[in-house]
């Protein structure tokens, strides 16, 4: 294992920790070999102010982490800002899953919303620049590990999880191909209509690099594994297109029902597609409660035992992830963080 890998860890800061508490937890992670912080903490500017400067006093690197295309049913985006399912149904009220209140990446109005949002945080002393997160359309296909959760079988494209059928969306599609994708009986089967949503993404994203760029900050994402094998499939991202600078992909192994060798193989295809351009630093979904795994049912529970870490990240480095991202901090238990400590000594 080379040296020089660096860790990061996603973490939360949503119930206001006073200075005190985000100091401790900071040293801590400093102390068990963590190299950098992605911190969410809502949209709120306030809340970042103190993360962002003990931080930069430890020598931390640090990323503010805020939702991009969930919104949930923000006073200040109108209903038609929403994306709409090939159904019609919009999920400002109507979400196909709870809480997934998505926007439409085609809206002028919502880039505007977000390059506001992020500039506000972009010029806090001790940000070293931002994380998007669900910057995606909602699953048109779930991993297969949470069908039984939401009692689905998505053995295709179904209308129902399909967006975003906006008139805006249907329009340019329209103009732009000369299909009106309304009348296509089987709308998943047309490749410019994909190729349509990636780029929608794909500009937002980009758009957005520029402004942070500008400010001499860095961007990443965290992104759905792939590309191509997960991500585009499911989410339309075609992210290795992206103009950032680093990639994020989460590699939840248990989400997909797949073990850590899978872990390995996401990763491989994640720096062949950036052409070991970019760094690919590789996103490991922590079991939160091993002892009682066996039986816990909701997938968003499962994820890497103990004994599975050093596992996971050794399939990640050689396969050529520049380093490692956990999620989360607080799954990590005394026993996972062992485990951390034995990989850092080899």
């Amino acid at each position: 294992m080379p040296a020089d890998i660096p860790y990061y860890v996603w973490t939360r800061g949503f119930h206001n920790p006073s200075p005190e508490e985000i100091r401790n937890l900071f040293v801590d992670l400093q102390g068990k070999g963590i190299n950098g912080i992605i911190y969410s903490a809502g949209d709120q500017r306030q809340k970042y102010v103190n993360a962002a400067e003990i931080a930069e006093e430890l020598g931390l690197e640090f990323y503010v982490l805020i939702p991009a295309l969930i919104q949930y049913k923000h006073t200040k985006l109108k209903k038609e800002l929403y994306v709409v399912n090939g159904l019609g149904d919009s999920a400002y009220d109507q979400p196909a899953y709870p809480r997934n209140h998505f926007v439409c990446p085609n809206r002028p109005e919502i880039y505007q919303y977000l390059e506001k949002m992020y500039e506000a945080v972009l010029d806090l002393p001790g940000v070293d620049g931002i994380q998007l997160d669900v910057i995606r359309f909602p699953d048109v296909i779930l991993a297969k590990a949470l069908w039984e959760k939401y009692d689905v079988v998505m053995d295709r494209e179904y209308p129902q999880y399909d967006y975003c059928y906006c008139d805006k969306c249907v329009g340019d599609f329209k103009a732009q191909t000369g299909i009106n994708i309304k009348e296509v009986p089987d709308p998943g089967k047309i490749k410019e209509w994909k190729h349509f949503r990636y780029d929608l993404l794909t500009k937002l994203v980009n758009h957005l690099a520029e402004m942070v760029h500008s400010k001499g900050k860095k961007i990443n994402a965290a992104v759905f594994p792939g590309p191509h094998s997960v991500a585009m499939k499911i989410v339309r991202q075609e992210w290795h297109k992206w103009n950032l600078d680093a990639f994020f992909p989460m590699n939840y192994n248990d989400f997909y029902l797949e073990d850590t060798d899978w872990i390995g193989d996401v990763c491989k295809e994640a720096v062949h597609a950036v052409k070991d351009k970019k760094p690919i630093y590789s996103g490991l979904f922590i079991c939160p409660d091993p002892e009682n795994r066996d039986q816990l049912k909701d997938p968003e529970y499962f994820g890497l035992l103990p004994g599975e870490l050093e596992a996971a990240i050794h399939a990640s480095v050689r396969n050529g992830a520049s380093g490692i991202c956990l999620f989360t901090a607080g799954r990590m238990t005394d026993a996972h963080w062992e485990v951390f400590k034995q990989v850092l000594r080899q």
